[in-house]
């Protein structure tokens, strides 16, 4: 890659840092035009993809391996085209966890990604999420809980789950994925740093003590104080699920205040109705839901927040079959709502 080139990247991934609180929208699957314009109509400008090993049909990026330079732009290139920006991959080509439980491979799966990172860089892509939960993915115990008007939402229930069965080949303790993680974070970090690279870690989803056998970390307010703590750096903060701080049981707006905005490095805008060890996810606006979606924005305003705001998990609305936690319809109606508190947050503040 050229110099030239090189600073290319850095100046976008810098340019990033000047705008301010915004609504994205994001994919699992492969992002087609039809879905880009969708996006584009809707008024978002930044667009977030989320690899994922699901049954059924194609991740938005190869999963195993370390995604080269050439991938990262050719997806980059086609977003562009439709008038937005690549903000982020909200996961990593190798799970976290697949990775702080490996033995033999786990170097190997951490050079992986070492070198995505890199390439991000070299892209000008600023931020990588990664998540807290294995195997890969949110555990739900049910898919067809009806809320407002018959639409289906994801439910959680420990009562549901078979506490006997492994995810793994063994049990494991606590302190020793804690120095796994601590291990690659010390790995990772200087490499992102070098990048221009932001990493975000998302909660344990649910945010349980374990779950087959392996401990969640990333379960409550006082294990985020400890990861953020291991290896402190600007490139590294919080994917905030506000749904999963609200399984939790946590006030959103204290934790929110708590870590402050250059701590966030984008929220993930859901609700659900309940907390661990019993929850059902729901639509933002529904009043039976844990927090107040509006004084959650405010509150994001007001620390100073510059991230973007994403639909995260939705209700299948009628017609949606495509995906597990809501499909296009739910998202397009989110994005709708959160540019609306957005709009009302910024004129209030200059009111």
């Amino acid at each position: 890659m050229s110099e030239q080139n090189t600073a290319s990247a850095a100046e976008t991934i810098e340019e990033f840092d000047e705008l301010q609180m915004r609504v994205a929208m994001g994919s699992y699957q492969p992002l087609t035009d039809e879905v880009l314009r969708l996006m584009k109509q809707l008024g978002v400008e930044d667009v977030l993809l989320t690899p994922h090993r699901h049954p059924g049909f194609e991740s938005s990026m190869p999963m195993g391996r370390a995604w080269t330079v050439d991938e990262i732009r050719e997806i980059q290139e086609k977003i562009q085209s439709h008038g937005l920006r690549l903000f982020a991959f909200e996961k990593m080509p190798i799970p976290l966890y697949e990775i702080l439980l490996g033995d033999g491979d786990r170097e190997e799966k951490t050079e992986a990604i070492k070198t995505t990172i890199r390439n991000m860089g070299k892209a000008g892509v600023p931020v990588l999420g990664y998540s807290g939960h294995p195997p890969d993915g949110a555990v739900r115990t049910s898919r067809t809980v009806e809320v407002r008007g018959g639409a289906e939402a994801s439910a959680f229930s420990i009562d549901d789950i078979d506490s006997e069965t492994l995810l793994y080949d063994r049990e494991y303790d606590e302190a020793e994925i804690w120095d796994a993680y601590e291990e690659y974070l010390q790995e990772v970090i200087p490499v992102a740093e070098s990048a221009g690279v932001t990493l975000g870690v998302h909660p344990s989803d649910p945010p349980v003590e374990r779950l087959g056998g392996v401990p969640l970390l990333f379960r409550n307010f006082e294990n985020f104080k400890r990861a953020l703590d291991l290896v402190p750096s600007e490139n590294h903060g919080l994917k905030f699920c506000l749904g999963c701080w609200s399984e939790m049981g946590e006030d959103v707006v204290e934790v929110l205040r708590h870590f402050g905005g250059d701590n966030i490095i984008y929220v993930h805008f859901r609700d659900v109705v309940g907390t661990v060890p019993s929850f059902h996810e729901t639509f933002i606006d529904d009043n039976s839901s844990n927090f107040n979606e509006y004084e959650v924005a405010k509150t994001l305003k007001e620390i100073g927040f510059s991230g973007v705001m994403t639909p995260d998990h939705v209700p299948a609305l009628e017609g949606d079959t495509e995906w597990e936690f809501g499909s296009i319809s739910g998202r397009t109606f989110t994005v709708g709502y959160l540019k609306g508190l957005l709009k009302g947050v910024n004129e209030q503040t200059h009111d």
